[in-house]
């Protein structure tokens, strides 16, 4: 577990910073910009600023981190509507990231108005006034899911920003992906930065819809994804031919964790495994399809999306 002197402040493109974890080997944010990523990424995606008239709005932050997305998603909601009611559950690992996040006045440079929320959020795990009740719960989320999902607990907007599939495979799975969808309301979006085939396939496999959030920064688009049911002014970016081809490659083998309990290295070496024994084309095939004449021009970021 990383420890508050751990966490330095980096500084991103647009300005905000981010910390990079020891323990994953990973920065929390895109270097091209942290602070838009939240908004770009993950309150635009999933409509907040269009709901946000609603009387209430419940949000899921999977992996709450520095808490840019909840930051994020206060300021788009009380921007059109102040007296919008939130109801926040976030779920986080490591408790001294929130809370280095604010000893490092991360925010400062945001001209942020809800700094004491995520300060008593990162410190207290709670927080409740007049229009807003949030909770941070800290554990594994895998087990921490299932209690959200027991509790009736059911969002208008998830966010899933684990570290990426081959450093934290245990939050990209088909059995997580599932307790995820327990948790989204019938007219729920759920967001990720994430184009991975196996986390589209994860997704697919949970019983919900998917499609394509414009590129931030990198070349590589995000994914949202809903029930399926009627969403109201609801209109998904469509996959490209080449992501839907993605689909149908050894890529796309998803990530499996039968008792959401087993080990990241045991969870890689299942799907590797399940990928070598497979018939599916090999990624590499797709990829050269893709990146080979006339066709690479409707898809320019296939070199940054697959994996193999």
């Amino acid at each position: 577990m990383a420890n508050d002197e751990d966490l330095v402040p980096q500084l991103t493109a647009d300005g905000s910073f981010t910390f990079t974890s020891k323990q994953f080997g990973e920065a929390f944010h895109s270097h091209y910009g942290a602070k838009q990523e939240s908004f770009l990424k993950f309150a635009g995606p999933t409509q907040l600023a269009a709901r946000a008239q609603k009387p209430i709005l419940r949000l899921l932050d999977v992996c709450y981190g520095l808490g840019y997305n909840t930051a994020a998603a206060l300021q788009t909601i009380w921007a059109v509507n102040p007296n919008c009611h939130v109801e926040i559950i976030a779920l986080e690992l490591n408790p001294s990231v929130p809370k280095a996040a604010i000893a490092h006045h991360l925010f400062d440079n945001w001209d942020y108005k809800y700094t004491d929320i995520l300060t008593q959020l990162a410190f207290e795990h709670q927080m409740q006034q007049d229009r807003l009740k949030a909770q941070l719960l800290i554990g594994d989320a895998r087990g921490l899911i299932r209690q959200v999902h027991q509790s009736g607990f059911r969002a208008d907007a998830i966010f899933l920003d684990p570290f990426s599939p081959p450093q934290c495979p245990q939050l990209w799975t088909v059995e997580f992906m599932k307790q995820i969808s327990l948790c989204l309301d019938k007219h729920g979006i759920l967001a990720t930065y994430s184009c991975a085939a196996s986390v589209r396939t994860a997704l697919l496999a949970a019983g919900l819809q998917i499609g394509s959030t414009p590129p931030v920064g990198r070349r590589s688009p995000g994914t949202v994804a809903y029930s399926g049911l009627s969403v109201e002014d609801l209109v998904l970016p469509p996959l490209s031919q080449a992501e839907k081809e993605h689909l149908l490659t050894r890529a796309a083998i998803p990530y499996r964790d039968p008792q959401l309990s087993d080990p990241a290295h045991v969870i890689v070496m299942r799907r590797q495994q399940e990928q070598q024994v497979s018939a599916l084309e090999p990624t590499s095939r797709w990829r050269k399809r893709w990146l080979s004449g006339d066709e690479s021009a409707d898809y320019t970021s296939v070199g940054s999306i697959a994996d193999s």
